[in-house]
């Protein structure tokens, strides 16, 4: 009897291998973008959310006090009572945010903040990004009166 000697060569040859790393690569490339755009995304949601908040908070200031903080009272007047300018009638104890300090935007820059507004009775900006007035993407503004 012949013996027949089996060799069992299993397993993937180098060009599998290569169809699938290629294949991972592909799939790489297509959803990357995706997730990479997604802390840009909420940050600005974020952002509009905060000044949604603040909104409320100014709103609450004005039916308390009849008017809106003053440009130079700013929005420390929401946490603070003011002691300078125009101050407040019936300022509330405790202040109109829940928290006690004023949020910065999520780029850690501070609102900006016009009362009276060029766009309504205040003006609430976050510069984006960058920090700075204008810009496209990431940097763009988001404005209080732009917000739905």
């Amino acid at each position: 009897m012949k013996s027949v000697s089996r060799t069992d060569n299993s397993g993937f040859t180098f060009i599998e291998l290569m169809v699938v790393i290629v294949i991972l690569g592909i799939l790489a490339m297509v959803i990357a973008p995706n997730f990479m755009d997604a802390p840009d995304e909420a940050r600005q949601n974020k952002a509009r959310i905060d000044i949604k908040a603040i909104e409320s908070a100014l709103q609450l200031y004005k039916l308390d006090n009849g008017m809106y903080p003053s440009t130079e009272q700013g929005l420390e007047a929401l946490v603070k009572a003011p002691e300078s300018g125009v101050l407040p009638k019936k300022w509330r104890k405790g202040g109109y945010l829940e928290k006690s300090f004023v949020p910065k935007d999520p780029w850690g820059n501070e609102f900006a903040y016009l009362s009276p507004g060029v766009n309504g009775n205040f003006d609430l900006i976050s510069y984006g990004s960058d920090g700075a007035p204008g810009g496209e993407d990431v940097a763009k503004d988001i404005n209080n009166w732009e917000i739905e």
